[in-house]
């Protein structure tokens, strides 16, 4: 049985924050501090007021974005070449939190950039369907990655057996943001990555509780 790994995109596959603040700053006259927190508190209007935006602009601002602007997102060093050699071994799926309706055009975006695996859209925590995909491959020694904490917090709590690997490639936004405390490991490049992932799999053994 081969092994899973399970990844999340933006920050981790592709940059995506540096593009978006470039974007808001260009179209919206809006300016984005990363590494702020919350993305809505993040981001001020430029102008006398200069108040934070409110959350459901801040929604309205992503769903511009995705799909619209996707074409500014640039490939994280060396993560192409690493899924490529892990996927000699192991199966890929790409889960992002994404609307339903961005899932071509992400795959798309992702091929253009020579990655080209299963992608799933979810919204919400990862925890619910990252059990599912193990379940459905096997249950099979697996590995999830993404940049953000919450999710591995839902992962450890609906699917413990799953290694958890914190990355953040997005230089000013990892030295902003700590250690996921539910993750079992932060690594932010690529190629070290690819070594962890890797002896994940030679173990062969799930994560411990």
């Amino acid at each position: 049985m081969r092994p899973l790994l399970i990844t999340d995109c933006d920050e981790v596959l592709l940059h995506m924050v540096k593009h978006f603040q470039t974007w808001l700053d260009e179209a919206h006259a809006i300016d984005f501090r990363i590494g702020a927190g919350d993305f809505a508190a993040s981001m001020t209007r430029r102008g006398a007021d200069a108040e934070p935006i409110p959350q459901t602009e801040m929604w309205g601002l992503l769903g511009g974005f995705f799909p619209g602007e996707m074409a500014r997102q640039t490939l994280v060093p060396h993560a192409a070449e690493a899924l490529a050699r892990l996927a000699e071994q192991a199966d890929i799926v790409v889960l992002t939190n994404l609307q339903d309706a961005c899932r071509q055009p992400r795959i798309d975006q992702l091929a253009a950039f020579g990655i080209a695996h299963r992608v799933e859209c979810n919204q919400g925590g990862k925890g619910a369907p990252v059990a599912r995909l193990v379940e459905e491959h096997g249950s099979p020694v697996t590995v999830f990655v993404d940049d953000l904490a919450v999710h591995h917090d839902s992962v450890a709590r609906h699917a413990p057996g799953v290694h958890r690997l914190h990355m953040i490639s997005e230089p000013e936004l990892a030295a902003a943001t700590p250690p996921a405390p539910a993750a079992h490991a932060r690594i932010d490049d690529w190629q070290e990555a690819e070594a962890w992932i890797a002896a994940r799999f030679a173990d062969g053994a799930p994560a411990q509780a």
